[in-house]
């Protein structure tokens, strides 16, 4: 189920434009208008839960589904050498749109 409310909702469901790098019944990835790397993709569920702790088993099994699927998203899209995921879990961890996504960073060496 989708929030009305959410940023990243409104993405899935095409009312915002996203630059779209792969998407299928699941999950959707595209490009972070703010990247912190070369290549900073977002990967989002199509399922509305703000954080890991929220997911009920089919939400658990989603999130099994996009670390799977992530690898061979990343390698296409600039991330041959290698990658970061990053899952912001609350506001003091950064997070800022409250709905379950990972960053895939990389493209470059990251530092830090």
């Amino acid at each position: 189920m989708l929030n009305n409310d959410c940023i990243f909702c409104k993405i899935i469901k095409g009312e915002i434009p996203s630059a779209k790098v792969y998407e299928d019944d699941k999950m959707l990835v595209f490009k972070d208008i703010e990247p912190k790397a070369k290549e900073h993709l977002l990967a989002v569920a199509k399922t509305h839960f703000k954080l890991l702790e929220e997911a009920d088993e089919a939400g658990r099994g989603l999130v099994d589904y996009m670390l799977f699927k992530i690898p061979g998203i990343a390698r296409k899209n600039g991330c041959e050498n290698g990658y970061r995921l990053v899952i912001n879990q609350g506001a003091d961890a950064g997070q800022t749109v409250f709905h379950l996504h990972i960053h895939i960073l990389g493209g470059q060496t990251l530092d830090w």
